[in-house]
């Protein structure tokens, strides 16, 4: 199996994770400052592993 292959498998496990991140709501109805930074840090994480799977295959 390929590298660049396992880094574009683990960008969309990251990009689901962020999903599910900003998909939970807190007790009071709306979405804390802390998910929103943890949602963004593993989206930025998801693009970077996909893009360089992505240049690893070319």
């Amino acid at each position: 199996m390929d590298s660049g292959l396992i880094l574009i498998v683990f960008g969309g496990f990251l990009i689901g994770g962020a999903w599910s991140v900003f998909r939970l709501d807190a007790e009071t109805g709306g979405r804390t400052t802390s998910q929103v930074v943890l949602a963004v840090v593993l989206l930025v994480a998801a693009l970077l592993a996909t893009a360089s799977g992505i240049l690893r295959l070319v």
